[in-house]
């Protein structure tokens, strides 16, 4: 099991490389108290293996946590449970002007300034930054880059990056899909709806499946979709986007847009890129 600790300066990013390891399979907790993390680590490692890969979040915000922390890192030795440590930092012009976008104030502002609470956190943090394995300084790294950092730091942490892929199929008469992030219209291509013994079947059905397929125009613009998409996905993983929803369109969501949006689901699996399917206007055409 791999085991994350994620710690760090407030305001540096730790939530934020929270949800990136998250949408790289890790199981996340933010905010652990202390004192519960070597409990939290009997759990996971009793489940024999639910659990691969775990990160979380520890708020250390006063020397008597780090104490604490220390010696709860301690204890995960003395269980066997091999553990790493990820410490993220910021310059104080970044930390400090995080804070006064965010009017949060400092955990360890104490009636000072927004600088003397980051200079007592720095203080107190160096030793558990002395124990890290890796120190990302977030100063000027927008979210694609600290998701490429943290990738290329992690064991197999380039590899876990994968696009998931969603194709939905539905009808313009009922709106576009709120969440897509691609539309294609396919209200070129014969309509089904019209040919008397196919009006009650849908798109899942190999009849309209065939008719709507079997015109050459549909052939010609799968094949030029998926190289749009061989194209394109790549460079959405390169700047973080870990989730794709293409939806296809047609006038009632029914016949065309369900047996194109198949076929180009069948088309990605067949290249390797699992497609989860929507039919959101099925029983509405």
């Amino acid at each position: 099991m791999e085991f994350l600790i994620i710690s760090g300066m407030s305001g540096a990013g730790k939530s934020l490389a929270a949800d990136i390891l998250e949408d790289m399979d890790y199981y996340c907790v933010d905010n652990m108290p202390v004192a519960l993390l070597p409990r939290f680590a009997e759990l996971c490692l009793a489940t024999r293996g639910r659990y691969e890969r775990v990160a979380l979040v520890t708020d250390v915000r006063e020397r008597e946590s780090i104490s604490g922390l220390i010696e709860a890192l301690d204890r995960l030795w003395e269980q066997g449970l091999e553990y790493r440590i990820l410490f993220v930092e910021a310059d104080m012009p970044t930390i400090v002007r995080r804070y006064k976008s965010s009017r949060r104030p400092h955990p360890m502002l104490a009636g000072g300034s927004i600088e003397e609470a980051v200079r007592l956190e720095v203080a107190a943090l160096a030793p558990l930054r002395e124990r890290a394995d890796y120190i990302i300084n977030t100063t000027g790294l927008t979210t694609a880059m600290l998701q490429a950092r943290i990738a290329a730091l992690l064991p197999g942490g380039a590899g876990a990056r994968r696009l998931a892929v969603t194709v939905t199929a539905f009808g313009y008469k009922y709106g576009l899909p709120m969440d897509a992030d691609l539309v294609f219209d396919v209200r070129f291509l014969p309509n089904p709806f019209y040919v008397e013994e196919l009006r009650g079947l849908s798109g899942l059905d190999k009849p309209v499946s065939d008719f709507v397929l079997g015109c050459g125009d549909a052939r010609r613009f799968l094949e030029k979709l998926e190289d749009l998409l061989r194209f394109l996905m790549p460079l959405y993983l390169e700047e973080g986007k870990y989730n794709l929803n293409i939806a296809i369109g047609c006038t009632g969501g029914r016949h065309r847009s369900v047996a194109v949006a198949c076929a180009l689901a069948d088309s990605l699996e067949e290249a390797g890129i699992p497609a989860a399917r929507s039919f959101r206007d099925l029983e509405k055409g």
